[in-house]
């Protein structure tokens, strides 16, 4: 009896595991963002230097996207997974050694996202094969992306809100909170040893250069409909909760890193709330998914560019919840679109490539920081309102265009829960 059937007749799938791991390396991956405020009061850090260090992990994060999917093609999943609960715990490790130190900062950051990177195309496209109605009987057909997408966000959405309330009522406040995620990841690695492997290594590879091509790229509907709104996934999630608190913490004095946590729970909260709405909406015949997402974007920004003006803690909380309503449908329409685009080989290359693209949009902060001397935050929000409404224009140019043939894609899955 294959390891398959005999796990979906024993009615224990594994897939279950491999989520407990998305979950507490996201759960490390987003720690450090509420943190953003402690670090500019205790380290003296400057708004640009904390947002550098915000975007730092991506560094991190698109090598182990763009290596460790494609390497899990042709090797398997369990052998490019196990060293990213690993990578997490050091991640974590350094940042409660480094409080004071940019430089160790910036290095358990690297840690972190290389973490990040390997469970995001990896474990994204383990857990999807695990969650197949063939290995779990239990599951529908989306059933894995939308596991995939709620152990993610879960795990940002309670690692920053954790993190906040041990920093701001907790001892040790500068390392207690990464010592707790040290502990979740090392016990997420050890339940992963139990994952059942889905990818056999090919008889016969073939050139291991040609292994790290990921053809589906390539595809329009890949570069008119995915690739214009894959930015904002991080875009509209970065804005709510590592922008909008910096600019509210004079409003709250003595619990600036609290209003932090709060907006990170409360726009990733939105954000797994409505991937069911998500889920509904997505649709193989249209780009209906992705439209209403990028297009809940538009009052988002619209909504943070008031909070910049007003400084109003109650408006930044509503701005952080649609902002994160938007993220959550982005990442829900997104992963739907490439997982009906990629082929049966490049799955979890082409799911490393769009989290790649995803990405980019945590660097918005630092770039905002840098031009907010010169332009002002109300500006900046209000051309970001822009630039989402021009992204809407060219998805619903693609609305129909280039639609993937059935027959040569897997069954489409939601990003969701």
């Amino acid at each position: 009896m294959s390891p398959a059937r005999a796990g979906a007749r024993s009615g224990n799938p594994s897939w279950w595991r491999v989520g407990a791991t998305l979950f507490a390396v996201a759960w490390g991956g987003n720690e450090f963002t509420p943190l953003l405020v402690m670090y500019r009061v205790d380290g003296h850090l400057s708004a640009l230097m904390v947002d550098l260090l915000l975007g730092a992990y991506v560094l991190g994060i698109v090598p182990g996207l763009l290596v460790g999917g494609p390497l899990s093609d042709r090797f398997g999943r369990r052998p490019l997974m196990l060293p990213a609960p690993v990578l997490g715990a050091v991640g974590s490790a350094v940042l409660a050694a480094g409080a004071k130190d940019p430089a160790w900062l910036f290095v358990g950051r690297i840690c972190s996202g290389v973490a990040l990177g390997l469970v995001m195309a990896v474990g994204t496209s383990w857990l999807k094969e695990l969650s197949d109605p063939t290995r779990d009987p239990g599951a529908d057909p989306g059933s894995g992306a939308r596991r995939a997408s709620l152990s993610l966000t879960a795990g940002f959405g309670l690692g920053a809100g954790v993190a906040a309330a041990l920093a701001q009522w907790g001892p040790w406040h500068a390392q207690l909170p990464y010592l707790v995620n040290v502990a979740l990841t090392v016990g997420a690695g050890a339940a992963l040893l139990g994952a059942t492997e889905t990818r056999q290594r090919p008889a016969a590879p073939g050139r291991l250069r040609d292994d790290l091509r990921i053809p589906s790229a390539a595809h329009r509907r890949f570069l008119l409909v995915v690739a214009p709104t894959a930015p904002w996934v991080f875009g509209t999630a970065a804005s709510a909760y590592a922008i909008l608190p910096g600019l509210l913490a004079a409003q709250v004095p003595g619990l600036a890193i609290g209003l932090a946590g709060l907006m990170c729970l409360v726009a990733l909260g939105c954000g797994v709330a409505v991937q069911v709405a998500g889920r509904r909406l997505d649709t193989p015949d249209s780009a209906r998914g992705v439209a209403v997402a990028i297009a809940v974007a538009v009052p988002g920004m619209a909504l943070a560019a008031l909070t910049a003006t007003t400084r109003s803690p109650a408006l930044g909380l509503v701005a952080a919840a649609v902002l994160g309503a938007a993220y959550g449908l982005l990442l829900v329409g997104g992963l739907q679109e490439v997982q009906r685009i990629a082929g049966p080989d490049d799955l979890a290359g082409l799911t490393a490539v769009y989290y790649s693209l995803s990405y980019v949009g945590f660097f918005i902060p630092a770039v905002l920081a840098g031009l907010d001397p010169f332009v002002g935050y109300p500006t900046l929000f209000v051309a970001g309102a822009v630039l989402a409404t021009a992204s809407l224009g060219v998805v619903l140019l693609g609305w129909r265009r280039h639609l993937p043939l059935a027959p040569a894609v897997p069954v489409p899955d939601t990003s969701g829960v």
